[in-house]
């Protein structure tokens, strides 16, 4: 005959129920303020091109935020990438946006309009320089680009200004050793693939939409972007300081690189915003942000590697008040 549970007395179940409520208190007071009115109105998010992860992160943050404050309507507006957006957050024609550290020193090294009022929110993930070519190809360093057809980016965007800095750490001069075509991740890999262009450099997280389905359909390869190269770019100074040597590893595009990782560049990303935003709609974005992580990164795979720990983090911009708010209020 099998025993009987043990009876729990209605103290200890009444106990034990009061402790759930309290640690379910905890966690929605960290998750959404309880009791507090979520912020309503509307703000512009300035994201990337088509394909491209900016553009990607900004529609699933949207939704994010659209269940954390429902009458907070967020427009997206489509741009060449960082270094458009740095400029339309900074001259008020978009109140958040994402764009590499590089491209927002080089913003404010320029004192480009408005650049005094730009503010960080939080540390996001690091872009990987890409430099993709056919299979068959005879491009096999930087260095090997001369006299080739190059796709170096949209105008205004991060791409081009990290394309323009490793050719010339190569010794080519972006303007005359090249062909240069500006195109971006929504038309390069067409280019590629239609043997209109021999290479196209790419700066985005990973993996990338774009470039997944181009490994899928086409035959194609990453040239490495070796160490001295990022030698010769801190020998620069300036922006270039947010570079790093890294290895985009084998899990990235595995069709592609077959087992081995491929030796490139890094650069953060940042979310920011202008000193004028309102701390306290702040403070419910940065806390979308961190809290929706793993909801994002189950389909944009950069987001996974947001962090609390690092996501204070924002240089050359100071945290915006209201990112600080949040911060402070999570802290151990």
């Amino acid at each position: 005959m099998s025993r009987p549970f043990p009876r729990i007395s209605r103290h200890r179940a009444l106990q034990g129920t009061a402790v759930g409520v309290v640690a379910l208190g905890l966690l929605l007071w960290w998750l959404l303020p309880l009791g507090e009115k979520p912020p309503s109105g509307t703000i512009v998010f300035s994201t990337g091109t088509p394909r491209g992860v900016y553009q990607e992160y900004g529609e699933r943050l949207r939704t994010e935020l659209g269940r954390d404050m429902p009458g907070l309507r967020v427009k997206l507006l489509n741009s060449d990438g960082s270094q458009e957006n740095v400029q339309r957050v900074a001259t008020g024609k978009a109140d958040f946006t994402i764009a590499a550290a590089d491209a927002v020193e080089e913003y404010e090294l320029r004192h480009g309009r408005g650049a005094g009022r730009l503010r960080g929110v939080a540390r996001l993930y690091d872009d990987y320089v890409q430099l993709v070519v056919a299979r068959d190809s005879d491009i096999r360093s930087v260095a090997d680009l001369r006299h080739k057809r190059v796709a170096v980016g949209l105008p205004d965007s991060g791409v081009r200004l990290i394309a323009n800095r490793v050719l010339q750490a190569a010794g080519i001069d972006p303007h005359k050793d090249i062909s240069p075509m500006p195109e971006g991740i929504d038309t390069g890999p067409d280019k590629l693939r239609q043997g209109t262009i021999d290479a196209f450099f790419w700066s985005g997280g990973l993996p990338t939409k774009g470039l997944v389905e181009l490994a899928r359909t086409s035959a194609v390869r990453f040239v490495p972007i070796e160490g001295e190269l990022v030698t010769r770019l801190h020998s620069e100074g300036d922006a270039a300081r947010y570079y790093r040597t890294t290895n985009m590893p084998e899990s990235a595009y595995p069709s592609v690189q077959q087992g081995s990782a491929v030796p490139t560049i890094a650069v953060a990303n940042l979310l920011m915003t202008r000193k004028d935003m309102d701390p306290r709609l702040t403070e419910w974005v940065t806390r979308t942000v961190i809290k929706s992580r793993d909801g994002i990164g189950a389909h944009v795979h950069s987001a996974q590697l947001v962090d609390l720990r690092t996501a204070i983090y924002t240089d050359p911009l100071v945290l915006h008040e209201g990112a600080r708010r949040y911060y402070r209020s999570v802290k151990p």
